[in-house]
């Protein structure tokens, strides 16, 4: 039994030695390897990185690019490189909490043979000590599927870990990026079961120089709109109604609560995003729709008598 820690970076200088030490500290039963893809930075990661595998050239390798690729092939060599029977994930601005982190997942995964990922929950840093809250809801239940994943990413990325050889990560994976896990996840689901492990061993950092994560509300709607679309190409719509069915409830759960607080635009716009996900995998999604859009056709009349 083995184990293959994938730190993933890029201009991490200012993080990338405590992700790298929260893998160092982990005490496995197993063989513990550490993957460092690094993607040409320009801020001294990459000498950062190197001085570590200098110092631990038994335990660190390196996979390191010529020029900058900015896509998720970063993440993908990693995958075709890693030697363990698991892949944890770890991006190089967040960091892992305790040092059994990994043994815990390799056990829960050795126990759960029908899973081919599991996660655990992770606590969300923003820089203020006041503004934190873990990532992973309450009632997360131990055991989701494929049909839970295809609604939405609810999986921390530092927080997963696979079963490494289930999946040949497809070419059009690179394309993705910045959104690097959630196609992961998906690939993963439908080889098996997704295991949840209810603690926080984990740390996001949610700070301006992120990918995806700073990005304002409707520019995140775009973005996942787009994945929606896109992933269904790419899966040549062998999923496209479990697809469509997870983007409705995404956006139809938005447009309602915008409507809620009296924001009728972007109701008007997610509702206008979750109308793409027809044909409708079920019946009770279109009279969903209509009953939101009649709605906020009321709404908008409404407020345009109000204002002559």
């Amino acid at each position: 039994m083995s184990v293959t820690s994938l730190i993933v970076t890029y201009n991490h200088a200012a993080y990338i030695e405590t992700a790298i030490e929260s893998a160092l500290a982990q005490q496995t039963e197993c063989r513990h390897e550490i993957l460092i893809s690094e993607d040409c930075s320009t801020d001294g990661t990459r000498e950062i990185v190197r001085t570590y595998a200098e110092r631990h050239p038994e335990r660190i390798r390196l996979l390191l690019s010529d020029t900058n690729l900015h896509s998720n092939e970063v993440v993908a060599r990693g995958f075709r490189a890693a030697t363990g029977d698991f892949v944890a994930l770890l991006d190089g601005d967040d960091y892992w909490l305790g040092q059994d982190k990994l043994q815990r997942q390799v056990d829960f995964l050795t126990a759960h043979p029908a899973c081919a990922l599991c996660f655990h929950n992770a606590r969300t840093e923003t820089g203020d000590p006041e503004k934190t809250w873990n990532w992973t809801d309450d009632r997360q239940p131990e055991i989701t599927t494929l049909e839970d994943i295809l609604r939405g990413n609810y999986i921390a990325t530092c927080s997963a870990m696979f079963r490494r050889g289930l999946v040949t990560i497809p070419a059009w994976y690179a394309d993705f990026f910045p959104i690097t896990d959630w196609p992961l996840y998906i690939l993963h689901a439908e080889k098996g079961d997704i295991g949840y492990i209810d603690e926080v061993m984990g740390v996001y950092r949610l700070h301006p120089e992120g990918l995806f994560s700073p990005a304002s509300q409707d520019e995140k709607h775009a973005a996942i709109h787009r994945f929606y679309l896109k992933m269904n190409d790419c899966l040549e719509r062998r999923l496209e109604p479990q697809l469509h069915a997870g983007m409705f409830r995404y956006f139809i759960e938005w447009a309602e609560a915008y409507r809620a607080r009296g924001d009728v635009v972007r109701a008007s716009r997610c509702l206008s995003q979750a109308r793409d996900a027809r044909p409708w995998a079920r019946p009770r999604d279109a009279v969903r729709f209509a009953a939101n859009r009649l709605h906020l056709l009321g709404k908008t009349k409404t407020d345009a008598r109000a204002s002559t």
